[in-house]
Formats: structure tokens, C-alpha cells, sequence
């Protein structure tokens, strides 16, 4: 963190949005002007439009929410929370930590380095554009109880989307929130723990709030920002404030209650319920038509030939 120092102090300096010339960010920071338009590519290189004009100097495009662990905390309840600005993987900072961790422990992030989703694919992860959230939760009933968790993280993303004034808000199958039929957020869950033992479980999550167009342009499928379900978008403290309280109390339903509980919900937000799809698995393609979960969590498809669950790892799930 200490190398990030001066950098993040000069995050800190653009983000309301007004311009700074070289000289007055450089007499703040105790560096010369040339230190400071080097700073100024690392920051692009994050992700961080900061754009200069001459003869006026630098300036972001609009004011930048930073996250605020006290601002958080001041709107729930959390054990352990690390807001940590820049950080290799949020999933990995807990998994590393599983031994020490009370449930509910959350690591937030501004800018992830090695963000990673689903079969180890990179999550892009500019500077303070989006939300980056991993919490950690202990399972007592053991690793095969975690089967459709995704499904019910999902769930608790999309409602306390919704209770923010998000309209349009959906679940996709297995692990994905969509927005007119675009990636608006994912979930990655890893796991450790050995048979007839807890479960620990580090539950990932990326929600684009207000992913540049640039740095979008290099994701392999349709996305969309949160900012085109909101007629205001909420801070982002307060975001994060709703998703940790959310995730809490789902989860400990979800322990209760277990997946049966949440078919219903499930199947308010599927996006793709009862519309034509095709399953991709492996070099193999089964289309039909999707008729929402089971209690095991596996997608239910519709063929010629019937109903057919289908669940697993290395299925991909597209509209038709």
C-alpha cells in the first residue's frame, strides 16, 4: 500500500472534479511536475480518465465517490471490513485469511489488479468505476449445502439492487446480474474445507456502476452500468452498505431455509424464464426453452423430449 501512497492522494486531490494544474498537485504532494505526469499515466492505466487541458491542467471527468470504511459502517453492521484501494483480487485477500474471519467479513476494493472471474477468466477492474465486494461466510452444514449458493447470492444482489431504485434488475443462470438482457454484475464463489467439515466460502461479486466505454470495449459479451437502471444512482457507500447487509441476511436464510426457499424469488427475476435458449456444453449445443430452477439449483430445459435438469461447472447459458 505504501507505494500507492502518492497516487492514491492524487486520486484523492482530482476527485471533485475540477481542474488542478501540475504545479499546485505537485506543491500539495512534495514532487515536481514531471513526477507528477507520471503519476498521472499510472492512474490511466488503472483506469482513471484524467484528462489535461492546457493552461488550466488536469481535471477527472466528473466528482469521484471514493469508498469510506466509516461511511459504511455507519449504515450497517460488519465484524470485519477492509476497504483496501488497490489490491491484487478481493477473493483472494479473504481466501487468505479464512482461518481468522468471523462470517460476514468484507474486503471492498477501488482498482483489483488481478481480478478474476469464472474459469479463472480476468474481471476488468478500473478505478473506481464499478463495485468490487468479496465476503467471507462459514458454512457448518459442510461443502455440499454451498450447491445453487450462487443462485441465492444472485437473488440478495438483485433485491438490494431493486430496494435502491433499480428497475429491470435480473438473475441469469448460474451466476451473473442482468440488465435489458446485458452483463450488469457477476459472481464468482470459491471454497475450501475438507468432507464432513464447515465449509468456507469467499463470495465475489463486480458490479459496473459506471464502466468507461474504453475500458469496457475489450469484455467478450454484451454489458450494460448500473446507471441505466437508476434515475439517480445511489453513492457508492450506501451501495455497498445495502449489498453486505443484504448478502448477511440472505445468506443466514439461505442456512435456514436452503435453496427450496428461493425458487420463488429466483423465478420473479430469471431473465430468461420461459424464453428460448441454448446451453453451451463443451462442443455441445441443446436448445429449448428455459422453465427456471429445481431445488438443487440446476436449470430446467425444455426440449421435444421433456423437462431436463441440467447443472455443472462447464455449462454456459445464452438467449437465442
Amino acid at each position: 500500500m505504501k507505494e500507492h501512497s502518492t497516487r492514491l492522494a492524487l486520486i484523492s486531490l482530482l476527485s471533485d472534479g475540477t481542474f488542478h494544474s501540475g504545479e499546485a498537485l505537485g506543491e500539495k504532494l512534495g514532487i515536481s511536475r514531471a513526477a507528477i505526469s507520471k503519476q498521472i499515466k499510472i492512474l490511466q492505466s488503472w483506469g482513471l480518465d484524467v484528462y489535461r487541458v492546457q493552461g488550466k491542467g488536469y481535471c477527472l471527468p466528473a466528482k469521484l465517490e471514493l469508498l469510506d470504511c466509516d461511511k459504511i459502517l455507519a449504515q450497517v453492521k460488519c465484524a470485519n471490513l477492509d476497504v483496501i484501494p488497490v489490491i491484487d483480487s478481493t477473493n483472494q485477500y479473504l481466501l487468505d485469511r479464512v482461518g481468522t474471519l468471523p462470517s460476514g467479513a468484507t474486503c471492498l476494493a477501488e482498482y483489483q489488479q488481478a481480478g478474476r472471474g469464472r474459469r479463472g477468466r480476468q474481471w476488468l477492474s478500473p478505478f473506481g468505476s464499478n463495485l468490487y465486494l468479496s465476503m467471507y461466510w462459514r458454512l457448518d452444514a459442510g461443502m455440499a449445502a454451498a450447491m445453487g449458493l450462487s443462485l441465492v447470492v444472485g437473488v440478495a444482489i438483485a433485491e438490494a439492487l431493486e430496494s435502491l431504485g433499480a428497475e429491470g434488475v435480473r438473475v441469469k443462470w448460474p451466476n451473473d446480474i442482468y440488465l435489458d438482457d446485458k452483463k450488469l454484475a457477476g459472481i464468482l464463489i470459491e471454497m475450501t474445507g475438507q468432507a464432513g467439515d464447515a465449509a468456507h466460502l469467499v463470495i465475489g461479486m463486480g458490479l459496473n456502476i459506471k464502466m468507461p466505454e474504453l475500458e469496457g470495449a475489450d469484455i467478450g459479451q454484451a454489458w450494460t452500468n448500473l446507471s441505466q437502471a437508476c434515475d439517480s444512482l445511489p453513492e457508492r457507500n450506501t451501495l455497498a452498505a445495502t449489498l453486505i447487509k443484504q448478502l448477511q441476511q440472505t445468506l443466514a436464510q439461505y442456512e435456514a431455509i436452503g435453496l427450496e426457499g428461493f425458487i420463488e424469488r429466483w423465478n420473479r427475476l430469471d431473465n430468461f424464464l420461459d424464453r428460448p435458449v441454448k446451453l453451451l456444453i463443451g462442443e455441445r449445443v441443446v436448445e429449448g426453452i428455459a422453465r427456471g430452477i429445481n431445488g438443487q439449483g440446476a436449470l430446467l430445459l425444455e426440449t421435444d423430449e421433456g423437462i431436463t435438469p441440467y447443472i455443472g461447472g462447464e455449462i454456459s447459458l445464452r438467449g437465442c
